[in-house]
């Protein structure tokens, strides 16, 4: 039978063309964005902090958390995006137990007003997710004068911590996650400079930080051992997050036109981001699992530096100096 001849027209070629390419690139990204949890662990009950919650993996996080059903606590620098993004997770996820709470971890003192107008407010802080994070920036300085990213990504965060660990005991069995990154493998903790005092090196300062990230996960969790307070760190992968903001090439006409589509199919969305964040803060497998480092949600290697105990210690003495922490030894040993 002879088939009828139809002419398509060069637009709806073209136009078709173009929805095959657009499907088939999601399909690509989907396949190679990472592992997924998708076990069905629920987290009724639980009350979780989360850092940075307002945008990127850290909203990505408080979003999955509040859809296995828990009472989530956004902690954000800024209220005004912390309140919009708080509408949108609960008519996404149909839980109303979502608030934000200001936090700014480039201020000492928002920290503690933050950590006690929660311990005020909730009887019980079940995971405490430290995911708030700032990268390549010019050199700039906290309120208390450390570098920015040191300053953020572990004093504020160590400081935190610190200050929710009484509720985080009275809780468990609880868990701290610690988000920091691949990236610590490349970082160095400058012992003589840590301030970046005498010299600045964005990137140095930021993979420094990611170190710090590792070496108190691992000091915290030996300070806690027999608590029920277990904590991880976790790599959440190369994310498109808004964390490169203060880069001056992440705004630039080359990265917007040329290299950002093409670096879309193999960075993770905030979604995929968050995945890792999830499963240490509820696989129940890792239950008594602590000081460890995840990544693609299983366990992955660290820095030799990320291994040594001493340096830990220093950077634990170091950071409680700086955050003026004070935390009395009962709270922080069984």
């Amino acid at each position: 039978m002879k088939l009828p001849n139809i002419k398509l027209t060069k637009p709806i070629v073209v136009l078709s063309a173009v929805g095959s390419l657009i499907t088939g690139s999601i399909l690509v990204k989907d396949m190679i964005g990472g592992v997924k949890y998708e076990e069905d662990v629920s987290a009724r009950g639980k009350i979780v902090v989360v850092t940075g919650a307002n945008s990127g993996i850290g909203k990505a996080t408080a979003r999955e958390l509040a859809r296995r059903k828990a009472k989530v606590i956004m902690a954000c620098r800024d209220l005004e995006k912390c309140e919009k993004a708080r509408k949108e997770i609960i008519a996404e996820s149909k839980n109303k137990y979502v608030v934000c709470k200001q936090c700014d971890l480039a201020s000492q003192e928002s920290i503690r007003a933050f950590a006690q107008e929660v311990k005020k407010e909730s009887k019980k802080i079940h995971i405490l997710v430290n995911n708030a994070g700032i990268s390549e920036c010019r050199k700039m300085l906290t309120r208390e004068l450390i570098e920015m990213q040191l300053g953020v990504n572990h004093m504020g965060h160590f400081l935190l911590t610190m200050l929710l660990l009484d509720k985080l005991k009275d809780s468990a069995p609880s868990r701290i996650v610690n988000v920091s990154s691949v990236a610590h493998k490349r970082g160095t903790i400058d012992k003589e400079d840590l301030n970046s005092e005498k010299s600045y090196d964005k990137s140095k300062a930021y993979t420094q930080s990611k170190l710090a990230n590792v070496l108190f996960t691992r000091e915290l969790a030996r300070r806690l051992e027999g608590t029920g307070v277990t904590v991880n760190a976790v790599h959440p992968g190369i994310v498109n997050t808004d964390i490169l903001r203060h880069s001056s090439f992440y705004d630039s006409w080359l990265s917007t036109v040329v290299l950002k589509p093409i670096l879309w199919l193999f960075i993770k969305s905030p979604h995929q981001g968050a995945q890792t964040s999830v499963y240490a803060a509820l696989d129940p497998s890792l239950e008594g699992v602590s000081g460890k480092y995840f990544a693609e949600c299983r366990e992955a290697e660290i820095s030799p530096d990320a291994e040594d105990d001493t340096l830990a210690r220093w950077l634990w003495l170091v950071s409680e100096k700086w955050t003026n922490s004070g935390i009395p030894t009962s709270i922080i040993t069984k």
